[in-house]
């Protein structure tokens, strides 16, 4: 049972923090086209703050392979490490799409918004790095 528990731990983390990222990233996204289309030569900002919520899921793949060799020793902690850290990272993903869609749009209207926006994205981003140093340190005191 133990060991059924740090799997779905590892499952959870794993997908979660993907799930987030990929919501995020088609957020901002979706944002980056609309604007292309009025001003297409801010392209490269629109691009830098889509991939900005992508990162959530690296740091739910750092924290698999932390935990990964955790599963079978201690698997219900397994379990609550991943499924909060994949929640964090999930979420966090999500309203960083959502502050850089709106960064997108001020660009795009003209306003010279791009370092304001990377400063608010980041915030949302923290969280994650928190989670993701949270399991990394359970990882190291197993």
């Amino acid at each position: 049972m133990d060991l059924i528990l740090g799997y779905l731990g590892l499952g959870l983390v794993l997908a979660l923090a993907g799930i987030g990222s990929s919501i995020g990233t088609t957020i901002a996204g979706n944002a980056a086209e609309g604007a292309l289309k009025r001003l297409p030569e801010k392209s490269g900002s629109y691009m830098i703050l889509s991939a900005l919520p992508s990162t959530q899921g690296i740091y739910g793949f750092v924290a698999f392979f932390m935990l990964m060799n955790k599963a079978a020793v201690a698997g219900p902690l397994v379990f609550g490490i991943g499924l909060s850290v994949g929640l964090v990272c999930m979420l966090s993903a999500i309203r960083q799409g959502q502050v850089c869609a709106n960064g997108i749009v001020g660009i795009s209207q003209g306003h010279n918004v791009m370092v304001s926006t990377l400063i608010y994205a980041a915030l949302p981003e923290f969280y994650a790095i928190l989670g993701l140093v949270g399991a990394v340190m359970a990882a190291l005191m197993l």
